[in-house]
């Protein structure tokens, strides 16, 4: 009977149970609070931090590879899907589906925005370079500075697949802090009379300029930026048949029911890959650190573009708007609206936002082409 109870004892969970593996479930259940009680982007957080849990609980083979013995866990094989950089382009072909780029066609130079805002990407990946990181390493943590957790997800996996868990926690992380991280940076960068500049009203854009858009964006920037392809591709793709208005079910199952089996699926395999010996170092801090240097900078560098813009337009550009121009859609553009509101109760900004907030898409995805490029 002792041998038998010392037996169980050993073959238990309990036996494995380390100190990393126990800060990891801790992590994990807090990822989960967050989520759950705080709604901190809980449609990713919560299967991230899920597979937080699974994956660092010991002995369960949940992630275990094939071997003549056994077939292998079931993580492993839905991970496969992330590491061969198939979910995050059908999340950007789901995501086009939802979007609305009418307030970029409308005012292009909203565009320009998009762009400065990128540049927290490249900041982070030269300050990582000084750090003593790797090319490819540097670019996937200067990624992260796009606040666009699949771009961050797909280039990673091409670039620096051992460093995933932890690019992908911190990106996601920071779209959910959106609300808290932009706020003080866009009240430093701007005064009370430039945040109560009110916009006029947008003109009407035509469904032929919708239809065309995603057409000419996919050639341009495959002409351009060919590493890009896959990702613009898909967004592009997904929002012709959003604007094209003649396959209403397609648009609904991208929109829905796709999106969200790919979100469970993505989120959770990320989350599998944050093991305690891989996630609990050094190197961790060091990214989540530049990933937020990356994201402020970004956010930094599209208010003052958008400063420049105001003063080149004669206060006819709201300078905040420029801080929507990460691609964290749509809570950018929802902060600055309400920023907006804060100084100004009559003052509408959110639909003049989504033009710098869905080119920051476009933006993050042909800055990871560029990165991809050199480095893949």
């Amino acid at each position: 009977m002792t041998e038998i109870i010392q037996e169980m004892i050993v073959s238990s969970g309990i036996a494995g149970l380390t100190w990393k593996h126990a800060v990891m479930i801790i992590i994990a259940l807090i990822f989960i609070y967050l989520a759950v009680f705080k709604k901190y982007e809980p449609y990713l957080l919560l299967p991230i931090s899920f597979g937080i849990l699974l994956v660092n609980l010991p002995l369960t083979g949940i992630f275990a590879p094939p071997t003549s013995m056994e077939p292998g866990g079931l993580l492993y094989y839905l991970y496969q899907g992330t590491a061969l950089g198939i979910y995050p382009p059908l999340i950007f072909l789901c995501l086009g589906a939802a979007t609305d780029f009418g307030p970029l066609i409308a005012n292009p130079k909203t565009l320009l925005l998009g762009a400065a805002a990128q540049f927290g990407i490249f900041a982070a990946f030269f300050g990582a370079i000084l750090l003593g990181m790797t090319g490819p390493e540097a670019a996937a943590t200067g990624i992260i500075g796009g606040a666009d957790g699949p771009t961050a997800i797909y280039l990673t996996t091409r670039l620096a697949p051992e460093l995933l868990p932890v690019i992908a926690i911190a990106a996601y992380s920071y779209m959910a802090l959106v609300p808290i991280i932009q706020p003080p940076i866009i009240n430093a960068l701007t005064t009370k009379e430039e945040r109560k500049i009110k916009m006029h009203m947008q003109r009407s854009v035509k469904r032929k300029e919708k239809i065309i858009f995603p057409i000419f964006t996919t050639i341009f920037v495959a002409l351009i930026v060919p590493a890009a392809t896959t990702l613009i591709g898909s967004l592009m793709l997904g929002n012709l048949i959003r604007e094209s208005q003649v396959v209403p079910k397609l648009t609904a199952t991208l929109q829905d029911s796709l999106m969200f089996i790919l979100t469970i699926l993505l989120g959770l395999t990320v989350g599998a890959k944050a093991e305690a010996e891989i996630f609990l170092s050094l190197a961790t801090i060091k990214i989540i650190l530049l990933g937020l240097f990356a994201f402020a900078v970004g956010t930094a560098a599209g208010v003052l573009f958008g400063k420049l813009m105001c003063r080149l337009t004669k206060g006819a550009v709201n300078p905040m708007i420029g801080a929507a121009g990460v691609s964290a859609v749509p809570m950018a553009a929802r902060v600055v609206h309400q920023e907006g509101l804060k100084n100004n109760s009559s003052n509408y900004l959110l639909m003049h936002a989504m033009g710098p907030n869905v080119a920051g898409i476009i933006g993050s995805a042909v800055a990871a082409g560029v990165l991809l490029a050199f480095f893949g």
